[in-house]
């Protein structure tokens, strides 16, 4: 065997066991994650502050006393509960917007006009909050800052023409 031949399956044989030592750490159920630690600033954070927050905030509507499940009682599904055809959803869009406005169509009406960063921020520092965590992309793809992947559906090329996430990462 050539020095060449047996330093590539070495080179092989180290990339592989790397990928089995990663696949190994967790496993996809719950008693190989529970097994996993938990980092110390999580520990010692105890409260944060969870946001979601985009276009779907526009209609903000969900039925809650009609349906079952409590993924069908959340706003931020609009977009995907309209394209699968969800009656509630649809029904509800229809009555409110027509019959003929796309979901694009909430982008204009996204402002954010009453948004400020420096008061949300000093508003968790005061609640007690450790992290803030905003939605920056949710389920339709519109993402809150200026995205080179999502160049045209962004909250800087429509609706409050700003990065909301770059506003809010400054402030807190």
């Amino acid at each position: 065997m050539s020095v060449k031949l047996k330093k590539k399956g070495i080179s092989l044989l180290f990339v592989l066991l790397s990928f089995a030592s990663l696949s190994a750490q967790y496993q996809p159920h719950w008693d190989s994650l529970d097994k996993r630690e938990v980092p110390q600033w999580w520990q010692d954070a105890k409260f944060g502050i969870f946001i979601h927050w985009g276009l779907y905030s526009v209609p903000a509507y969900a039925p809650v006393n009609e349906v079952d499940g409590i993924y069908e009682k959340y706003a931020e599904h609009y977009y995907n509960r309209l394209l699968t055809g969800n009656k509630f959803f649809q029904d509800f869009h229809a009555k409110q917007y027509g019959e003929h406005f796309k979901y694009a169509d909430f982008a204009p009406l996204f402002k954010a006009e009453y948004f400020n960063s420096d008061e949300w921020a000093e508003l968790f520092r005061e609640a007690g909050a450790k992290y803030v965590v905003l939605t920056s992309k949710h389920h339709d793809g519109f993402c809150l800052w200026p995205s080179t992947q999502s160049p045209h559906w962004n909250s800087v090329v429509m609706g409050p023409h700003t990065d909301l996430i770059g506003k809010l990462s400054t402030s807190v």
